[in-house]
């Protein structure tokens, strides 16, 4: 008698770098870019395997970058693991959050943030930009769960272009990838919009990318 046939199909073998599937990998498109904004970007677990997530691919185009996945972290992974940049300069960094001030999370319990320092701005090697990946309403979870974060100076995004992502659905039209947004943060901190188009012609190279599997499933 033969011997029955597994129900399960083999695990695919994933690129040790980006954690794609070797057939989806997307290194080809990863292009390092120099930036002095120390950047965290904080997942939520249900993006860490969702194809379509940005976060991956802003995390290896950025060197001084850490992604984190999770719902709730601690004061020391928010603040306590300073970039090697920030050590060789010596100086402790000013961390803000990439969220919009939305006087409706009050009626969550979110607390209105504090305003950034006028001159912490005038100083990009000085600043940590804290990022959360993740869905609106996802984000506000994570925002909800980590009252330290509550506590940053925000950054709030102002005349955005329409997004570039169309792998994905978005509400209205200036709603950004989490590449996105942190691309058009990191321009306005840094005051250089032209260090940062190699990142998105990455970002457009991937969006391609998975557009072209979809037309192949089709």
């Amino acid at each position: 008698m033969s011997p029955p046939v597994p129900l399960t199909s083999p695990v695919r073998a994933r690129c040790a770098s980006c954690l794609r599937p070797q057939g989806a990998c997307i290194c080809a498109w990863v292009t390092p870019v120099a930036h002095e904004v120390d950047v965290l970007i904080l997942q939520h677990p249900m993006e860490a395997d969702n194809p379509k997530g940005s976060a991956r691919l802003l995390h290896l185009c950025l060197p001084h970058s850490r992604l984190l996945t999770g719902e709730v972290f601690t004061d020391h992974e928010l603040f306590g693991a300073p970039s090697a940049s920030a050590e060789a300069k010596g100086k402790v960094r000013q961390s803000l959050l990439l969220y919009p001030d939305m006087p409706q999370d009050r009626a969550l319990g979110i607390a209105a943030p504090p305003v950034l320092p006028a001159e912490a701005s005038q100083e990009p090697a000085s600043l940590r930009l804290l990022v959360l990946d993740g869905t609106w309403r996802k984000s506000r979870k994570m925002l909800y769960l980590n009252p330290a974060l509550q506590h940053l100076p925000r950054l709030s995004l102002q005349g955005l272009p329409p997004s570039r992502y169309r792998i994905r659905k978005a509400r209205q039209p200036d709603q950004l990838s989490t590449l996105e947004a942190t691309c058009a943060a990191l321009m306005q901190l840094e005051g250089d919009a032209e260090k940062f188009q190699p990142l998105l012609t990455a970002f457009d190279n991937f969006v391609a990318q998975q557009l072209a599997y979809r037309q192949e499933k089709a």
